[in-house]
């Protein structure tokens, strides 16, 4: 088992209101098999016995799934590989004597906590602000007893894959959600069952989206590039088509 000692510098930031420091580290003895996030709980592990206060940042599934591993590692969200959430990044990618900076998301709409913590609640209100689908009740409906093209389907899927994380935000250099915002769209927005509520849900989408802060898209695509599940910038686009079609009618 091959293993590194790495040079860490990390932010460590009291609460929202404290100005905050990037914070040195070495730790010794990192296994290569080890994922990002393990390796952070070994760097805790160390900082507690010697005293000092534990790194705080988020985690849950550590499985790519629900989006809480929001860190910017040596300035891209997520790390440098590909399609990966940090809890998803191994340490292989590594090697011993690296220097990794560690660092929050950093947007308005994102404030710091703690440390590497951030609020993300503002993707909350977004998503709470498009309301809700059209459902009747009773039993359910037969299977393929709504007609959708597997074109749409495919691409509603692909759309849904978003996991709601904020590296598209992080990466953006005007802070921009609208990666998330045109996914959370399109998902409905490309199949019937979310045609009732569909211009209703863009404008609503889009404005709560503007009053939590975030900034404007400007098309350097820096958010397709870091998302861990490669969501397309052709969902911005469908969600601007969606979002001046509500606002004419």
């Amino acid at each position: 088992m091959s293993e590194m000692t790495l040079k860490l510098s990390v932010w460590r930031q009291e609460n929202a209101a404290d100005a905050g420091k990037m914070v040195d580290y070495t730790l010794p003895g990192v296994s290569e098999h080890m994922s990002f996030l393990e390796m952070l709980d070994v760097l805790n592990e160390k900082i507690i016995a010697e005293g000092g206060d534990p790194i705080e940042f988020d985690n849950d599934c550590r499985e790519g799934i629900c989006g809480m591993c929001s860190l910017v590692i040596n300035g891209i969200a997520h790390g440098p590989e590909k399609r990966t959430a940090t809890c998803q990044l191994h340490m292989r990618h590594f090697k011993d004597g690296d220097h990794i900076t560690i660092e929050p998301f950093r947007a308005e709409g994102f404030p710091v906590i703690r440390d590497l913590t951030v609020d993300r609640s503002s993707f909350d209100r977004i998503i709470a602000a498009g309301g809700y689908v059209s459902v009747n009740t009773g039993n359910a409906p037969d299977a393929n007893a709504v007609p959708v093209s597997k074109e749409a389907a495919d691409k509603a899927m692909d759309a849904a894959a978003c996991i709601g994380c904020g590296a598209c935000v992080a990466a953006c250099p005007n802070a921009s959600a609208a990666l998330f915002v045109g996914a959370k769209i399109s998902q409905y927005a490309l199949q019937p069952q979310g045609d009732p509520e569909r211009a209703r849900r863009a404008q609503r989408m889009v404005d709560q989206m503007d009053a939590e802060g975030f900034g404007a898209c400007s098309n350097h695509a820096e958010c397709e590039a870091v998302c861990p599940k490669g969501i397309s910038i052709m969902n911005i686009a469908r969600m601007r088509r969606e979002y001046l079609k509500a606002i004419i009618s």
